[in-house]
């Protein structure tokens, strides 16, 4: 039987790439998205049997216990969460809302915890793994970001606590994107490929921006079996950038 994955946020961007990255490998994928329209066209395009779609809000506690019932009625059995669904408001902090703030945080961290609560006990039948999106922002940062380098900072420490918990039946692991260009990877309403300058690409001491397919295969690895004595840990995957020292 293919081992099964729910990944949320899974219709546009990294997680959309995956998705369709983690079919070619032969898994079951569960694509939970907040987002009917992106879900809808990713559905029409991609046809496969081994996808099913699910119009989820992650940070609303029904609606996930709903989902994870309704996938695994389907599925049977859980083998990976990758916790992937985010939003950002980037404002200044006196303009920023209290509503904006706990809405990010809703959506980044609260649902984070809510999808490995309720997926936790089917992963461990399994001996399954979890896997979040955490940021470089969670270790530095531009101005008005405020509530999203918050709760990237929040899924880091969110990772590593987790992994004590689920130990030794769930490894736990999260992974810091740097600049990965998925400008173009969205539904066909915003979707716009942005033009990247030699400059942009200079910048990255690996030479290039990066792509969803560079956190693919970290993905990939992680959810490897082979890999089981790898938990608690954060993958940063940057090209360099958080280890380059610059001075104006």
């Amino acid at each position: 039987m293919k081992p099964h994955i729910i990944i949320t946020g899974g219709a546009q961007g990294i997680g959309k790439i995956t998705t369709q990255e983690l079919l070619k490998s032969n898994y079951l994928i569960s694509v939970f998205d907040h987002d009917k329209e992106a879900l809808d066209e990713f559905e029409l395009e991609i046809k496969n049997e081994s996808c099913s779609f699910y119009q989820v809000d992650v940070s609303k506690e029904k609606e996930v216990v709903s989902a994870i019932g309704r996938t695994l009625k389907r599925n049977e059995t859980l083998y990976g969460l990758i916790n992937n669904a985010a939003i950002s408001i980037n404002k200044p902090i006196t303009e920023l809302t209290l509503n904006e703030w706990q809405q990010v945080l809703n959506t980044n961290l609260t649902g984070a915890f809510l999808c490995s609560k309720y997926a936790l006990p089917y992963l461990k039948k399994t001996k399954g793994c979890i896997i979040n999106m955490a940021s470089t922002r969670a270790f530095q940062s531009e101005s008005n970001t405020e509530a999203y380098s918050a709760s990237k900072g929040g899924i880091f420490a969110f990772t590593h606590a987790l992994a004590m918990s689920a130990a030794p039946d769930v490894r736990v692991n999260c992974i810091s994107p740097g600049w990965i260009d998925v400008s173009g990877v969205k539904k066909r309403a915003e979707a716009h490929q942005i033009k990247l300058s030699e400059e942009d690409h200079k910048q990255h001491p690996a030479g290039r921006v990066g792509n969803a397919l560079d956190i693919v295969s970290t993905i990939l690895f992680l959810l490897d079996e082979k890999n089981d004595f790898i938990t608690a840990q954060n993958f940063v995957i940057d090209g360099g950038m958080t280890r380059k020292m610059i001075y104006m």
